[in-house]
């Protein structure tokens, strides 16, 4: 598994993180947000896309992600909780790299596809649930950048 950094290229997923401490430490006052969304796109095989994104609140960002494919997958329901598993995936690497790092303090939110709009409103109690239930904060559309917006614009060229 390796993550493309559009600044650095292709890393590893030791690498991104060391990226990741590198700027939060270049600036250790600020205050940051660490935001993991994941999307898909279905075509002859179905692209998934999860984002790494660092926010230092009111100075912009840094970002990561990372590309994997399956057969299609046509149920909206699997691949919305497949999308949701592969955030919690890299979220609970993330958060236990940060505290082995001193960093446990650091805000850190998976950002969902889904929203009360449109087919998914029917799976935000169950999605979120198990967000939360592994321990992270989630947010849904509206708010969820990280999966609508970033994820997202990578699926589109895979």
């Amino acid at each position: 598994m390796y993550y493309i950094s559009p600044t650095r290229g292709r890393l590893t997923a030791e690498e991104m993180f060391a990226d990741m401490m590198q700027f939060i430490e270049a600036n250790p006052e600020a205050q940051y947000k660490i935001i993991i969304g994941s999307d898909s796109q279905a075509r002859v095989r179905t692209c998934f896309v999860t984002a790494v994104i660092v926010h230092q609140v009111g100075r912009g960002a840094r970002y990561y992600y990372s590309k994997r494919y399956q057969r299609k997958i046509t149920s909206l329901r699997q691949k919305i909780f497949y999308e949701t598993a592969l955030s919690l995936e890299t979220a609970s690497f993330i958060a236990q790299k940060l505290a082995a790092n001193g960093h446990a303090d650091l805000n850190l939110e998976i950002h969902l596809d889904i929203g009360p709009n449109g087919n998914t409103r029917e799976l935000i109690r169950e999605i979120v649930g198990m967000v939360v239930g592994s321990g992270f904060a989630a947010k849904i559309k509206p708010y969820s950048c990280g999966a609508s917006k970033v994820a997202d614009k990578y699926t589109k060229s895979g």
